[in-house]
């Protein structure tokens, strides 16, 4: 399995909740609807809540919080089954133009500058 992990940050003057609104309620389907064209085998949101408990496990890797890099307000991850699904995404005029319009979305919402994303070949471990 090829994977993308997407890191994201909202756009400055939006909100998380209506960030992670969009991202689910617009942006999700939208991806969905063009699963076939991209050959897109799975896409799962990680949604970045505020969750107090979690401090301590951050701090004890990143040093302290306020020197922890700031948390991103989700987490996008995609797979295809292999190299020649991910880059026929970039070869067939029905797949270009999907992409082009979830890039065009995307801009509505993701701060691109601060939203790093990589490809990777998923070794499953367990599960």
């Amino acid at each position: 399995m090829i994977k993308i992990t997407y890191c994201l940050t909202r756009k400055p003057g939006m909100s998380r909740v209506e960030f992670q609104d969009y991202w689910l309620n617009k942006h999700g389907p939208l991806v969905a609807r063009h699963r076939k064209a991209l050959r897109i085998q799975r896409y799962v949101q990680l949604h970045t809540g505020d969750f107090a408990a979690t401090d301590p496990i951050r701090a004890s890797r990143a040093g302290s919080l306020e020197e922890a890099p700031a948390i991103y307000d989700g987490v996008a991850q995609l797979w295809w089954a292999n190299l020649d699904d991910l880059a026929a995404t970039g070869t067939e005029p029905e797949a270009i133009a999907a992409g082009r319009e979830l890039l065009e979305d995307e801009a509505k919402f993701i701060d691109f500058s601060r939203s790093p994303l990589w490809f990777g070949e998923e070794k499953t471990i367990f599960g």
